[in-house]
């Protein structure tokens, strides 16, 4: 499956649908992302059990300011609706590659422990 277009609409549903979700943040004016946007494409192709999605920057403030976005190209990932990966710059299809295998490879368990600890510190800290 080739990358979809993402929206402040279908976000919630995007991410609750899918295991492993990527998302470049873009804008047209953007010369990065234009250089970053075939090789994400390709890369996707060779990953069609991942969905991999864009947010046009330009045409979704709302969503780009909520995911606080601050410069373009960003790639984010989330695994199990947890957000694993976000790094600004465009990435060859090399690198690009080792964030899906990272990703792909994560151990879960751990990762929702250790979301669960933060969690509980910051309640805590708050408190």
């Amino acid at each position: 499956m080739a990358t979809t277009e993402l929206t402040a609409d279908d976000f919630q549903k995007t991410l609750d649908d899918s295991e492993i979700l990527f998302i470049d943040f873009w804008a047209e004016w953007c010369g990065p992302c234009k250089q970053f946007a075939p090789v994400y494409e390709e890369v996707s192709e060779q990953h069609p059990e991942i969905t991999f999605a864009k947010v046009d920057t330009e045409t979704e403030q709302e969503l780009a300011a909520a995911a606080n976005i601050t410069s373009i190209p960003t790639l984010m990932a989330f695994r199990e609706k947890v957000l694993v990966f976000s790094q600004p710059g465009a990435l060859n299809a090399e690198q690009l590659n080792q964030v899906v295998t990272a990703v792909k490879d994560l151990d879960m368990e751990e990762v929702h422990k250790q979301v669960a600890e933060q969690e509980q510190d910051q309640g805590q800290e708050q408190g």
